[in-house]
């Protein structure tokens, strides 16, 4: 039975299913076997977190940086966090001049 209450629509799990719009099978996950890393495709790594150290975040430097608009615009019209995509582009620039 479907109900639609404003823009919203609400469907039962059974109509669903029978419309063929069912996603996950859980039933099926749960019997599926765990990756155990031989296929190259799980891109599964064994972590030993004993062991591991997470690197320290680095320290950021204030400054005034003057930027073109358009640039910035668009790194705006992304939404939150603009301003870390910024220093993600400049790290990457960074880090490949580093290699060469």
């Amino acid at each position: 039975m479907s109900r639609k209450n404003g823009d919203i629509e609400t469907h039962s799990v059974d109509d669903l299913r029978a419309a063929g719009r069912v996603g996950s099978d859980w039933t099926r996950a749960a019997l599926a076997a765990v990756p155990d890393g031989t296929d190259p495709d799980d891109a599964m790594e064994a972590v030993d977190w004993l062991t591991t150290t997470l690197p320290m975040p680095r320290r950021k430097a204030h400054m005034n940086l003057r930027i073109d608009a358009d640039v910035v615009d668009f790194f705006r019209s992304q939404g939150r966090g603009y301003q870390t995509k910024i220093n993600a582009v400049l790290r990457s620039y960074v880090d490949q001049m580093d290699r060469r």
